[in-house]
């Protein structure tokens, strides 16, 4: 159940690297990408990734995107983006080989944070406004982008084009507000399934395509559960990072694997991430 003991004080980002079978993630208060074999320590806030090629990863951190080599650390800023009162947060690669993320004000100030898309060296603004974004991820076809702002607790729907931009408003397609659950990161299986760490609630919660609640993996063990990730040989270990960010010392006793990484075999069959085509 426990996938990596190593705490991580706001675990995040979940990548399963198709070619490397291998899980990478994020601690984005401590700057550190791990994975099972090595970690690596940045000098300023790193927290999404997507897979450019076998050695080299596409990286939101606090001042834009980073292009990183991980056979011999080299760094390459591809595009500033953000302000110095802002990090970057979620993030995952979308069907048309682009790159979402999301930015947000340090501290979570309201209405700081914004959601962008980088496609083959075009970086657009999406949505602005918002104040912690997160959630981004795809429907199967390609045909449609989801994303919250946890506070609002609802996630949106919005259409893509063919070239993965979106093509109409989003739309409310899933409200956990009258549950009182915050929305954190989340990723759709080979069914459609939208799979979603909820903040606070400890577990990640699977709904059907039409927003219908279907079944939870309870984490109680780390309620802070932040963001899941199918994979495994044949992508059927569900991976949920987790965190400890703003816990007392009694609180952190009560839930001693808050920040570990978890793993959940058999849960659902996932798909790979998409390349990011540069």
């Amino acid at each position: 159940m426990i996938f990596d003991p190593r705490p991580c004080e706001l675990g995040e980002g979940p990548l399963w690297h198709p070619i490397r079978k291998e899980l990478f993630w994020f601690d984005i208060l401590n700057r550190t990408l791990h994975s099972r074999s090595k970690s690596w320590t940045f000098p300023e806030f790193v927290s999404a990734a997507g897979w450019i090629s076998r050695d080299e990863l596409m990286m939101a951190c606090e001042t834009g995107l980073l292009r990183f080599d991980l056979s011999t650390g080299a760094r390459d800023m591809l595009v500033h983006v953000g302000t110095p009162a802002t990090r970057s947060n979620d993030g995952r690669a979308d069907r048309q080989g682009g790159f979402w993320f999301g930015t947000m004000g340090k501290r979570a100030e309201p209405g700081l944070g914004a959601i962008w898309r980088w496609h083959r060296g075009d970086l657009r603004r999406l949505f602005a406004g918002l104040t912690i974004p997160n959630a981004i991820c795809f429907t199967p076809d390609g045909r449609a982008a989801h994303f919250t702002d946890t506070v609002t607790g609802q996630v949106m729907k919005v259409a893509l084009d063919a070239e993965g931009w979106p093509s109409g408003a989003p739309e409310v397609w899933l409200d956990l507000k009258p549950e009182g659950l915050n929305p954190d990161g989340a990723v759709i299986d080979a069914e459609g399934i939208f799979w979603n760490a909820q903040w606070g609630a400890g577990r990640v919660a699977a709904y059907a395509p039409d927003g219908r609640f279907l079944r939870a993996v309870d984490i109680p063990d780390a309620p802070q559960t932040s963001c899941p990730a199918f994979g495994g040989p044949d992508y059927t270990t569900l991976h949920v990072t987790t965190a400890y960010e703003h816990m007392d010392a009694a609180t952190r006793d009560k839930h001693p694997a808050s920040g570990q990484v978890f793993a959940f075999d058999g849960v659902a069959k996932g798909l790979p991430e998409p390349q990011v085509i540069l």
